[in-house]
This record gives C-alpha cells, structure tokens and sequence, in this order.
C-alpha cells in the first residue's frame, strides 16, 4: 500500500503547533490542509530524494507516493517539512510589523521576534542536515567505498 500525504502531513503536525492549520482543518478539512502543506512536502521531497533508500516518486493528482516509505523516511519528510514552514513563519511580511501594545497585552520588538525565528531556523537548518547526514552515512554502501566503487 502506497504511503499518503495524510500519513506524512500527521507527523508534521506532530511537530508543530499552528493555529492557522487548525483552523484550515477544522474549516475546510483534511483535503484543503493536504493541498495546503502539499508546497512543504514537495520542497522536503526535492531535499530528500538525493539520499533517501526509496523512490520518492510522488503523485500531486492521487497525493501519494509510489511505494509504502518507511517510518524513517516518513519522520525524516516530516522534520524537512517543519524547516520549511519556519521559513515561512521568518519571511512573514505581516509579523514584521508587529507593533500592538497596550497595558493588558505587550509584544516584543519586531527586530527580537524576526531575530529569534532566525536562530530558530538556523538551529532547524542545523538539525536536519546533520539528520540527512547521519541518514547518508548509515545507509551508505560501505564495502563498495572500499573497492573504489563510488556509484
């Protein structure tokens, strides 16, 4: 049985709490929040498909893959995914301009919420290509390297 973004998109949610994909869920369902992360799936596919054991053949029309991935590779989409929604969170044009104050409710400066989520990426960045590596090494045909066979 061919693996669905539902499978992928559970784990991602797992791993991050927004309350704009909720309320895409509960609005409008699975179906609308599928297409919605789909952009995030795809970009985790492209960075993972050099290295992954698996075909990462994946349909936009039926949104499934062409082979039933395992739990690691689907954990490893997820991780992918949630970098890529960090990046949408830093280039939020809108939470630049975050300047509501009043005695009940304050936020910070703009420049300290835009420099965190920074570091917040960087540090997701950092994670997921020391994951991609140590994803690569452990599943790299070693006894080739050592007869000079590199393919």
């Amino acid at each position: 049985m061919a693996t669905t973004i539902d499978e992928i998109n559970d784990l991602f949610l797992q791993l991050v709490n927004d309350y704009r994909l909720t309320a895409i869920f509960q609005a409008s369902g699975s179906s609308a929040l599928n297409d919605y992360l789909e952009n995030w799936l795809l970009f985790a596919i492209d960075d993972f498909d050099n290295i992954c054991t698996q075909a990462l053949t994946y349909s936009t029309t039926t949104q499934t893959f062409s082979v039933d991935l395992t739990q690691k590779n689907k954990n490893v989409l997820a991780q992918i995914m949630v970098q890529y929604w960090l990046q949408k969170e830093v280039n939020d044009v809108l939470q630049m301009n975050l300047f509501i104050q009043d005695k009940d409710f304050k936020t910070h400066s703009a420049s300290t919420n835009l420099k965190e989520k920074r570091e917040l990426l960087n540090a997701k960045r950092e994670e997921i290509s020391q994951l991609l590596l140590n994803y690569g090494y452990k599943n790299n045909e070693w006894d080739d390297w050592e007869n000079q066979i590199f393919a």
